[in-house]
């Protein structure tokens, strides 16, 4: 990190976690931080993941900017592909506050922010209007998800679709938070073979056609792992996400560990890539899978790969070392595969036995 963003981070610390997450939010719509520009690229870094060019492998995870307020700034953050929302039909609030725990002495967060967001019409508006739109700048994705109080929770992702997804590179189901009621009940096979069915369909009837990730939780036991790669091959998706937060709290040592919400940040970094090995074996490189959970360092991307995953995103690991980290970790894993001799195909999934 630069003395800036340093100094900009420590004053963040200062504040209440959402209000502090809310300011950076405005200072990146106005300018005010130090970004890379263009991501760090090489023939070594460039992908093709699910139909998308990447200039390298490290992407923004959901949940940063839930309704794609600033996606100028971050299409020029160093990231490969950026994904935002979760977007649900109508605008909710989400739960009440607080909801957003910083664990410093974990490099950790809790969150249990319920989908708040603007509703996919008007994130669908700001989506639209992003300068350099794919394929002249990086993909920008969608997280869609439901409205806490709606009857039909499946049928709410197919209506995020048909409204918000022509503006979108690539559609990720987001059935794996455990902030809205009910929703990881749609993990099971006969429900989320349903609910991939009606979005597939809305988007089989879009002009652009994006493709379709469905995002796990890191808590599924061997057989809800196995159930989950059945139904994705079948749906068939275009992708698997792997993984969302965790309800774990093992080994923490923060005061806020007993908050309710979903874990994220370095403890997830082992449980998750554990899932992600076991989920690479299940589907055998028939689905290209996203590495997320715990990433804080080259190292620790390098592990995702090298347990299965084609790419990978981060987010938590931000709110500690700011938005300069996606483009330390794009430059280092180049260096890495340069001495190595290895490149990025040979390395995704050359580690899944160790993981496992």
């Amino acid at each position: 990190m630069n003395l800036i963003e340093r100094i900009g981070l420590s004053s963040l610390h200062l504040l209440d976690p959402e209000k502090a997450h809310d300011l950076s939010i405005k200072a990146l719509e106005r300018g005010l931080v130090p970004l890379p520009g263009k991501p760090a690229t090489s023939d070594r870094l460039r992908l093709r993941l699910a139909g998308l060019e990447l200039a390298n492998p490290v992407g923004l995870a959901a949940g940063y900017d839930k309704n794609a307020r600033t996606l100028p700034a971050l299409m020029r953050a160093g990231f490969g592909f950026v994904e935002v929302g979760a977007a649900t039909p109508r605008p909710q609030p989400g739960n009440p506050k607080p909801r957003l725990f910083r664990l410093t002495e974990d490099r950790a967060i809790i969150n249990r922010f319920g989908f708040n967001n603007e509703g996919a019409e008007r994130i669908a508006e700001r989506m639209a209007r992003r300068p350099n739109a794919y394929p002249a700048g990086i993909p920008v994705g969608l997280n869609i998800g439901a409205n806490k109080d709606s009857a039909d929770k499946s049928a709410d992702f197919a209506a995020v679709v048909r409204v918000a997804g022509e503006t979108a590179d690539f559609l990720t189901v987001n059935v794996s938070s455990p902030n809205t009621e009910k929703l990881r009940d749609l993990q099971g096979p006969e429900a989320l073979a349903a609910l991939l069915d009606g979005v597939i369909k809305a988007r089989d009837a879009l002009p652009n056609r994006p493709p379709v990730f469905v995002k796990i939780a890191p808590d599924l036991d061997d057989a809800g792992l196995a159930d989950i790669a059945a139904v994705a091959l079948a749906a068939p998706v275009d992708g698997i996400i792997a993984t969302n937060t965790t309800l774990s709290r093992e080994g923490l040592m923060s005061a806020h560990a007993p908050q309710t919400g979903g874990l994220s940040g370095a403890p997830l970094m082992r449980p998750s890539t554990h899932v992600l090995a076991k989920l690479s074996q299940l589907v055998a490189g028939r689905l290209p899978i996203i590495g997320v959970g715990g990433i804080s360092s080259a190292e620790d991307a390098w592990q995702k790969l090298r347990a299965g995953a084609s790419a990978v995103q981060i987010y938590s690991a931000l709110i500690y070392q700011g938005f300069s980290l996606a483009d330390r970790i794009a430059r280092e894993l180049d260096d890495r595969l340069a001495r190595e001799k290895i490149t990025l195909p040979e390395l995704t999934g050359s580690g899944i036995k160790d993981w496992l």
